[in-house]
């Protein structure tokens, strides 16, 4: 991924390799974040993306205000999503 800023003021900006490397995933997740927001991408593939894992994923959705639910999602697909956290869940509780 490449970023450009044509804003002249903060290319001129000297920030070490440490802050630059944060600015630039802060970036990075806000646009995987749009991305999910608008529906390009799921949760799934976000959490893949930002490398983070699906619990993660969905407290970043949390903190950004995006529901965890589609909308258009029929009750079975719903029962499945349950399902699914739930054995996310049960497993990391496990492994505690």
């Amino acid at each position: 991924m490449a970023l450009t800023i044509s804003d002249e003021d903060l290319e001129n900006i000297q920030l070490s390799s440490e802050i630059r490397e944060k600015a630039l995933q802060k970036t990075k997740e806000g646009y995987v974040i749009a991305l999910l927001e608008v529906g390009e991408i799921s949760s799934g593939r976000a959490a893949k993306i930002l490398g983070v894992s699906r619990i993660k994923m969905i407290e970043m959705m949390n903190k950004w205000s995006i529901s965890i639910f589609d909308e258009e999602q029929n009750l079975e697909e719903l029962r499945q999503e349950v399902e699914q956290a739930e054995l996310i869940l049960n497993y990391s509780t496990k492994l505690k």
